[in-house]
């Protein structure tokens, strides 16, 4: 699997299980990518979230295919696998550790939704990851960035569209028999059709 180096700037990193990846990833990760100062983005998919223990996940190698399918014919964006050849759980400030190893000298931006930037205090080496890492911060519905209080100038608040749709409607609508056109690109439901997942 090839990735984006972005070795002319810096490069933004989007965590996921994509379960499935949709319409919504790939729109934030595309504005991301062409409406900040991010060169590229890479699509980290995640084992097992240590906070969503339980999720109906499908397998990782089938949730990483399905993710590589979406962003096959876009230079801006890419995915890797690194957490998933991680110790399990998946902790974010490992692997980020392990991504500037693998990477030496390039800079990675970690993007999130303000609504996980308010939990971000709860997480493993917290204080680690606000000192060493930018942060871009996207606004979610019912998570105003305003209440948002954090120390030092590394967050920075990008207006991005979203899109109401989620990973766990379009499961639901699989096993209902109802149709995800749309809400994914082509080429992942016609994956999802062939393998027959959540159906």
């Amino acid at each position: 699997m090839s990735l984006n180096a972005g070795a002319s700037g810096k490069i933004g990193l989007l965590f996921g299980s994509f379960n499935p990846i949709h319409v919504g990833h790939l729109i934030l990760a595309q504005h991301m990518a062409t409406h900040t100062d991010l060169s590229a983005v890479w699509l980290v998919v995640s084992p097992q979230s240590p906070y969503k223990v339980g999720q109906d996940l499908l397998p990782e190698q089938d949730r990483l295919a399905l993710a590589q399918a979406a962003v096959a014919d876009n230079d801006l964006l890419s995915v890797t696998d690194i957490e998933l050849r991680l110790p399990k759980p998946s902790y974010t400030i490992t692997t980020l550790d392990e991504i500037r190893r693998l990477h030496p000298g390039q800079e990675f931006v970690l993007l999130m939704g303000s609504d996980n930037l308010l939990g971000l205090d709860g997480w493993r080496d917290a204080d680690r990851i606000r000192q060493e890492f930018a942060i871009y911060v996207y606004p979610r519905p019912g998570h105003p960035v305003e209440a948002i209080t954090v120390a030092g100038s590394t967050i920075k608040v990008v207006e991005a569209p979203l899109l109401d749709i989620s990973a766990t409607f379009i499961r639901q609508s699989l096993r209902q028999g109802q149709s995800i056109r749309y809400m994914v690109p082509d080429a992942v439901q016609q994956l999802i059709a062939a393998k027959g997942y959540w159906q």
